[in-house]
C-alpha cells in the first residue's frame, strides 16, 4: 500500500506528516510526504526516514514574495491577489502531486487551501480515496465556530449564527477559490464543482489537534476524526553550548516566533520583558534571524533545536501561537504566553489562557506592557502547577492512530 502526504506550509505544516508517514511505514505502509522543498524540510523528513517530493516550490521565498506582494495592497487588491496565487498553487501544485501519487493508493492533503484543492483534483483523476486533514478545530464547519474572515469578505457585523456564517463561507470560497479550482478541471476535461470549499473538504475530515488543547464538540455540518496531534519523537541531544547555558543559571524563558512578520520587534520586546525580571533567554532564530541583542551572557541564540528536550528545562515558553509550538509546550508542561497574529494562532492563545497554563498577549503587537503581563501570568505558580498537570493528559499517539485510520479507509473503494 503507498499513501501520498501532501502539505504546502512552514515547519508545522511538515514535521506532522513527517510523524504521519514514520507511523504509516511502521505499518509497511510506503509513505511520501510532497512539501515544499526547503533544505529544512528535507533534513526534517530524511531524519524521520520518510521519502521526500518537493511541492511547487520552496515556501520561504515564495511566502516573502507574496508578503511584499499583499503590503501595500488594498483589501479588494489583496482578493484578487489571493484568486490569483490560488490558480497559480492549483496549477502547478497539480502538476506536482500527479508525479508524485503515481502508484499511490490514497492521499491525504494538509497545508493551504489551493494546495488542498490540488490534492483532491489529483485524487479524482487517479481514481484515488482522498482526504483532507487540519490541525486545528477552527478551520472545519460548526455550529460552535465562526469561519475564517478574508481579505474584501468580511463575517457581516451583528451575525452571530454560525451555520448562516458557514453558508456564507461558501460563496466567499468560492469567489477566492472557484476560478482557479474550476479553471484546473476545465483543463483536465472536468465539470465545474459549484461549492469548491465542500468539495475540497471532502467527509469526514482528519483532526490531527489533541483533545485536550483543541477539544471538537461535533457538528452536523461535518464528520471529523479526532486522532489527537502528530508528534514526530525526537531523540537528538541539544548542542553543547546550549547544554552550558541551561546548566550555568536558572531555567531561562524560550522566545521563538517562527515565520511571523513582527518576529523581529516581538523579539526585541520579550527579551526586554525577560531581563526585566532577572532572567536569562533562550532565543529561536527562525525566519527573521532573531538574535541577542547584544553581547551580554544572559541570552543564547538556537537555530533547529530539539524542543521536546529544550521546553523541559525551561521557565516558561514566549510564542506565536502555533498548533505545533503549543502542543510541544504543553506536552513538556511549560507554561506559555503567546503573541498570536494570523490564522489558528489566536485559538491556541485562547485555549491556553482558558486552561490556565498561560496566557495570550493583549494584541497583536506586543508592547514592553502588554508581553510583561502575559509573562506575569505564565511565570506565576499557579501557571506552572497547572502547566504541570495538563502535560500528562497530553496524549502522544495522534499519528499512531490516523495511521490505523487510513490504512482501514485506503483499503475501501474510494468515492
Amino acid at each position: 500500500m503507498r499513501i501520498l502526504l501532501s502539505t504546502y506550509g512552514s515547519r508545522g505544516d511538515v514535521e506532522p506528516l513527517a510523524a504521519l508517514g514514520a507511523a504509516l511505514q511502521a505499518h509497511g505502509v510506503e509513505a511520501k510526504v510532497s512539501a515544499p522543498g526547503d533544505a529544512e524540510f528535507a533534513a526534517l523528513l530524511a531524519r524521520a526516514g520518510v521519502t521526500m517530493a518537493p511541492a511547487f516550490a520552496p515556501v520561504r521565498e515564495w511566502a516573502k514574495e507574496m508578503i511584499n506582494r499583499s503590503r501595500s495592497a488594498s483589501p479588494e487588491g489583496r482578493a484578487r491577489l489571493i484568486a490569483a496565487q490560488a490558480a497559480e498553487i492549483v496549477a502547478r501544485q497539480y502538476e506536482a502531486l500527479s508525479a508524485a501519487a503515481e502508484g499511490c493508493d490514497a492521499v491525504v492533503a494538509f497545508g493551504l487551501f489551493p494546495s488542498c484543492a490540488a490534492a483532491r483534483l489529483v485524487a479524482e483523476q487517479h481514481g484515488m480515496r482522498y482526504m483532507l486533514g487540519t490541525f486545528c478545530p477552527v478551520w472545519l464547519p460548526s455550529p460552535h465556530n465562526r469561519p475564517h474572515e478574508y481579505p474584501s469578505h468580511p463575517l457581516p457585523p451583528g451575525v452571530t449564527d454560525n451555520r448562516l456564517l458557514w453558508e456564507m463561507d461558501i460563496r466567499t470560497k468560492n469567489a477566492l477559490f472557484g476560478e482557479a479550482v474550476n479553471g484546473q478541471r476545465a483543463s483536465l476535461g472536468l465539470l465545474p464543482v459549484e461549492n469548491v470549499r465542500d468539495y475540497v473538504y471532502g467527509n469526514p475530515v482528519l483532526l490531527a489537534c489533541d483533545p485536550t488543547l483543541g477539544p471538537w464538540p461535533g457538528s452536523d455540518l461535518i464528520d471529523a476524526v479526532q486522532t489527537g496531534a502528530f508528534i514526530l519523537p525526537d531523540e537528538r541531544p541539544l548542542l553543547d553550548g546550549l547544554e552550558a547555558f541551561l546548566d550555568s543559571g536558572p531555567p531561562p524563558v524560550y522566545v521563538g516566533f517562527g515565520s511571523i512578520s513582527v518576529a523581529k520587534e516581538a523579539g526585541s520586546t520579550a527579551i526586554a520583558a525577560i531581563r526585566a525580571r532577572g532572567l536569562r533567554a533562550v532565543i529561536a532564530r527562525g525566519w527573521a534571524e532573531l538574535g541577542t541583542v547584544d553581547d551580554r551572557d544572559d541570552c543564547f541564540a538556537v537555530g533547529e533545536v530539539n524542543q521536546q528536550v529544550l521546553f523541559g528545562r525551561v521557565a516558561a515558553v514566549i510564542h506565536h501561537g502555533g498548533a505545533g509550538t503549543t502542543v510541544a509546550a504543553a506536552r513538556a508542561g511549560a507554561p506559555q504566553a503567546i503573541v498570536p497574529q494570523i490564522g489558528d494562532q489566536p485559538y491556541w492563545a485562547r485555549r491556553v489562557a482558558e486552561l490556565g497554563i498561560g496566557a495570550a498577549n493583549d494584541g497583536p503587537v506586543p508592547s514592553a506592557e502588554s508581553l510583561s503581563a502575559a509573562l506575569d501570568v505564565a511565570l506565576a505558580p499557579e501557571t506552572s502547577t497547572r502547566a504541570a498537570a495538563v502535560a500528562g493528559k497530553i496524549r502522544a499517539d495522534g499519528a499512531e492512530v490516523a495511521a490505523r485510520l487510513l490504512i482501514e479507509l485506503a483499503g475501501q473503494p474510494s468515492r
